[in-house]
């Protein structure tokens, strides 16, 4: 089941975020996310951050927000889309961003873009099968835990 994320989904999602941050090259990020920052967050963008329950169990979440300031980036948006480990080969991913999608074209988005780490080839493959292109390789612009990271963009027109 895809629904809009509320407050009460902050525990999961920064477990899962928090995760993601602190156990993988997954993403560059090393901050770590707050239960109180992702509270705020999803209430201030309702629209813009869903999450996936597989048999009633958290399973993962999509948002997404502005690719890079300024209005002339106003029609683009990036988003962050991470699947429990356990919860992966459902569909559940594909069903995140089919919603995160349709939420961005309603809200007037014509972009979206995808950044993801060279150390996480699934999630290429996983945008390839979603239709996104690969439009940019970005070699050793990311260092996390002693390792030079490739930043590949994707990209989808919606």
């Amino acid at each position: 089941m895809i629904r809009p994320a509320s407050p009460e989904d902050s525990s999961a999602i920064t477990a899962l975020w928090n995760w993601m941050i602190q156990d993988t090259l997954a993403t560059f990020t090393t901050t770590t996310k707050t239960r109180a920052e992702l509270e705020t967050r999803i209430t201030a963008q309702p629209s813009q951050f869903y999450v996936a329950e597989n048999k009633g169990v958290f399973a993962g979440f999509v948002t997404f927000g502005p690719f890079r300031p300024g209005p002339g980036y106003a029609a683009t948006v990036e988003h962050t889309i991470i699947i429990d480990p356990k919860a992966h080969g459902f569909g559940i991913g594909r069903a995140l961003m089919a919603q995160a999608e349709t939420a961005a074209h309603a809200a007037g988005k014509k972009v979206m873009i995808g950044a993801i780490s060279s150390h996480n080839p699934a999630a290429i493959r996983f945008h390839e099968r979603l239709e996104y292109m690969k439009v940019g390789h970005l070699p050793g612009v990311g260092h996390k835990q002693g390792h030079w990271l490739d930043l590949i963009l994707m990209q989808k027109n919606l």
